[in-house]
């Protein structure tokens, strides 16, 4: 079984602050213009709905309104995939090309060869699972994690330090590529206050 990484350049403050917020208007344009994916969503959990499953629209309002969320922890799946959309229509959605599909242990991988890069700030496992916001409740899938401004900034100062001294070991090509990827992510933060990664693994 294979598992995908999508990944978004966002303004934590902001996007956090959209958790509890109580935003009704932007309720109202999400299911004005995004009706049919909802509707998409709902068709393919329908059997979890059938047993209780908040619909993609109730635990998007359920995310906005910081609650009620339901007591079946079943059920938690639904209040990330709501936020991951808060995510994807608020954020720029970044290249994964590298991360999806992929398998087994490719994110650890990935991880290893950022640290013989001297690249330690970040983690792309930590994306696959670092958790949502406190605010909601914790679900195993889909996955979530976030990097900091601050661990952005500091993940490339230590890939600028790595090609001064010129000290790159040899890699495996596919992992370069996805290295290169995991760089390009970052330098999208650069100049942007406040611009963090947050990434959903399912």
């Amino acid at each position: 079984m294979s598992s995908s990484l999508s990944v978004y350049l966002l303004d934590l403050k902001a996007t956090h602050a959209l958790v509890g917020s109580g935003d009704e208007q932007l309720l109202g344009v999400i299911r004005e213009r995004f009706g049919a994916d909802l509707e998409h969503d709902d068709d393919w959990f329908d059997s979890e709905i059938e047993n209780g499953a908040p619909t993609a629209f109730e635990a998007l309002r359920a995310v906005v309104h910081g609650g009620p969320f339901s007591d079946d922890s079943a059920h938690a799946f639904q209040y990330g995939y709501a936020f991951k959309r808060l995510c994807s229509l608020t954020g720029s959605f970044l290249d994964n090309s590298s991360f999806s599909p992929f398998r087994g242990d490719w994110l650890s991988t990935v991880d290893e060869g950022l640290k013989a890069l001297g690249i330690t700030a970040v983690s792309v496992q930590d994306l696959s699972f670092g958790g949502l916001p406190r605010a909601l409740p914790y679900t195993y899938m889909p996955g979530c994690g976030e990097w900091t401004p601050e661990e952005c900034a500091r993940a490339l100062e230590q890939f600028e330090e790595t090609k001064r001294l010129g000290h790159a070991p040899p890699l495996d090509p596919e992992v370069v590529e996805a290295v290169m990827d995991v760089i390009g992510w970052l330098r999208y933060t650069e100049n942007r206050p406040g611009f963090g990664i947050i990434g959903f693994c399912s």
